[in-house]
């Protein structure tokens, strides 16, 4: 069987090792349109600082990216115990996030009628639709205050995303189902803590997990999965339509050639994927076409540790939007992992724009730059000048699951099943995260082994 994959991030590079480790005498082919594969996993080491692009790394909770790390024999790096320290700007100043319930109810993060609104939760009424926004989800629940302060953050951390468009049941379907089984949030925590008591395992609403990394970034299992799949992977040619003849797909590329194959899957973007198909299937490309991805960059900077006096002893912090502040938040990438920063330097990663304010992300080099160290000055008390800064932008960053995306996803599945040997995988669709994208990739070369 001939098989054809567009594009060679993690979804498709997973993919392809997948599908060649059940059946070695595939004949597969990736097409990238970039010069390099690994889309949003990029790391630069440039002046001793290991950079990342974007993902700086996956929660070791979900087997499937251990078990391909061990296969390309990868050493996992787990972060330190800096990384359990996070922090959201509010007030004016850095505020921990409690760890403990005893530890919330002493902090000063949230106020007494903020602590005393979370206990009723217990008598929270149940959603009524089968799906409603994270920022209704949690006002309807836990109250404004805890939105505000938490859950808006969280949710421009994780997605670059604006609350009151994303999809709770598509975004964290876990705390959905926890509803859903249980009516209430503190019930179905005391419930999976007897648990965790009986069996011995950790489990709560969150995703829980170690951050997990490389010694040498994220992009080690990338160059790992190129040097496996060797001349299989094409470099600078995309797939740039297809079309069905005679039972055989066919693959028109960029450079004006035709590659025949008897299944293909789009590992691309959603809206790469949209104008593959706009000729093909008119009706798949509208439905995917809808998958808004906002812009996002990424400003590092290089600073000497003795000219910061801000305690980098943690993973980094978020700013609600509540807050007004121009950036999204910063990571203290030399806290948590090491080999990030050279001797005597630490290097910070601050986020900006996403789906609220995607102008200021891209605004030009130095407008950007200066707009990131104003933040940084007045949220951490930065006065250094940094000794290196790296720009990276992501004009189309995240893709968003807004309201409506379970049924976009249906609609799909039903028009997909009309194109036996079309499949579409990748990170717009059932999870964002290096561990969905894997995951997603296991599950799906082996439903093609099967169904070939």
């Amino acid at each position: 069987m001939t098989i054809a994959i567009a594009g060679a991030g993690i979804s498709g590079l997973s993919l392809a090792f997948m599908l060649l480790e059940k059946s070695p005498d595939l004949d597969i082919v990736i097409f990238e349109a970039d010069s390099r594969p690994g889309g949003k996993i990029w790391t630069e080491k440039t002046n001793g600082f290991l950079l990342e692009s974007g993902v700086n790394g996956f929660l070791d909770n979900r087997p499937k990216t251990l078990e391909l790390s061990s296969r390309l024999s990868l050493l996992p790096l787990r972060s330190n115990d800096n990384a359990r320290k996070r922090y959201i700007y509010s007030g004016g100043r850095l505020n921990l996030i409690p760890e403990s319930p005893l530890a919330f109810l002493k902090s000063n993060l949230l106020s007494i009628s903020g602590k005393l609104r979370i206990i009723w939760e217990l008598f929270a009424s149940k959603g009524k639709e089968d799906d409603e926004t994270l920022e209704t989800f949690a006002i309807r629940r836990l109250g404004r205050e805890v939105y505000e302060k938490l859950i808006d953050p969280m949710a421009s951390g994780i997605y670059a995303g604006d609350p009151s468009r994303l999809s709770l049941k598509s975004c964290f379907p876990r705390i959905y189902e926890l509803e859903r089984e249980h009516g209430s949030l503190i019930k179905a925590m005391i419930k999976l803590q007897k648990e965790a008591r009986k069996t011995g395992k950790k489990v709560g609403p969150g995703p829980g997990g170690v951050l997990t990394s490389f010694y040498d970034g994220m992009s080690a299992i990338i160059e790992s999965l190129k040097l496996y799949v060797g001349s299989r992977l094409k470099t600078g040619m995309a797939v740039k339509g297809i079309d069905k003849k005679n039972g055989a797909f066919a693959c028109y590329l960029s450079d004006g050639s035709i590659h025949e194959a008897d299944c293909v899957i789009l590992a691309c973007p959603a809206y790469a994927a949209s104008e593959i198909l706009k000729d093909m299937d008119k009706g798949i490309s509208s439905i995917i076409a809808g998958i808004p991805y906002p812009p996002v960059s990424v400003v590092c900077f290089g600073f000497k540790q003795n000219s910061i006096n801000t305690d980098m002893g943690g993973f980094g912090f978020l700013c609600p939007n509540r807050e007004r502040r121009k950036i999204l938040g910063t990571l203290y990438d030399s806290s948590i992992f090491p080999n990030r920063a050279p001797e005597g330097y630490v290097l910070l990663r601050t986020m900006i724009g996403g789906a609220r304010a995607g102008d200021i992300a891209m605004l030009k080099d130095n407008r950007l730059t200066d707009v990131a160290i104003a933040e940084l000055s007045d949220i951490m008390g930065i006065k250094a000048e940094p000794e290196f800064i790296r720009i990276f932008r992501h004009e189309r960053a995240i893709p968003q699951y807004e309201l409506g995306h379970q049924e976009r996803l249906k609609k799909l599945d039903e028009a997909l099943a009309r194109h036996r040997g079309l499949f579409l995988t990748g990170n717009a669709y059932r999870g964002i995260g290096v561990n969905d994208c894997i995951e997603n990739s296991f599950n799906l070369a082996e439903a093609i082994v099967i169904a070939h």
